[in-house]
């Protein structure tokens, strides 16, 4: 499967690139017809700096107490709090010392956080960062665990999504659907590539796949 890769290159930064795998792939929510390899920017000190930088960039102007990182993006939003705290001195985050917390999920895949980690959410302005927004539903998982716990929606940045936006919110993202113009999503029942009988090359998550 590995010798399909190609790269692509972000229309943001021509630093920033993954690889791409076509083919049929199953995430917890729906089947795709790419998998976008985002280790490179979760792993690699230089790509995940310059993936928090172009971020950084979208909520310069935007109040950020605390960001949640989901799934594998705790370097990046170091990073992203680091540029939103340092690189912007007329931004109104700066000198914040900014929070980067990571939820707990309890054996119902539910999002939670600790007594002695909500203060950092309740009534602050929260930016949540993920990896991967193929259909929005760990983001919106996440939006109604926000909400109760009483945090304040600042933004939602991802590495890579296929969604514009979510309740209203703009999905702000390092790669975009639009640098792959044919990646689409489904829904189990709805898959063309299910009702052709086209096998399934591989799970996917932020982990990476399991062939089958």
């Amino acid at each position: 499967m590995e010798t399909r890769t190609t790269e692509i290159i972000s229309n943001r930064n021509s630093n920033l690139k993954v690889g791409i795998i076509p083919g049929h792939f199953v995430t917890g929510h729906s089947h795709v017809n790419y998998y976008v390899d985002m280790h490179s920017l979760k792993r690699q000190f230089k790509m995940s700096k310059e993936a928090a930088k172009a971020l950084a960039a979208d909520f310069a102007n935007t109040p950020v107490d605390t960001i949640i990182c989901l799934e594998g993006t705790q370097v990046i939003g170091a990073f992203l709090a680091e540029g939103l705290s340092e690189n912007f001195p007329h931004s109104v985050n700066s000198g914040a010392d900014i929070n980067v917390i990571t939820p707990e999920f309890n054996s119902s895949k539910q999002m939670l956080f600790r007594d002695d980690s909500q203060s950092v959410i309740w009534n602050k302005n929260v930016l949540v960062l993920i990896s991967s927004a193929s259909t929005g539903r760990t983001v919106e998982a996440c939006l109604e665990c926000l909400t109760y716990y009483s945090g304040n929606l600042a933004g939602v940045a991802a590495l890579f999504s296929a969604v514009d936006e979510l309740g209203g919110i703009p999905v702000s993202a390092v790669f975009h659907k639009d640098d792959l113009p044919d990646y689409e999503s489904f829904p189990q029942s709805e898959c063309p590539m299910c009702r052709e009988k086209i096998k399934v090359d591989a799970l996917i998550n932020d982990h990476g796949y399991s062939k089958v």
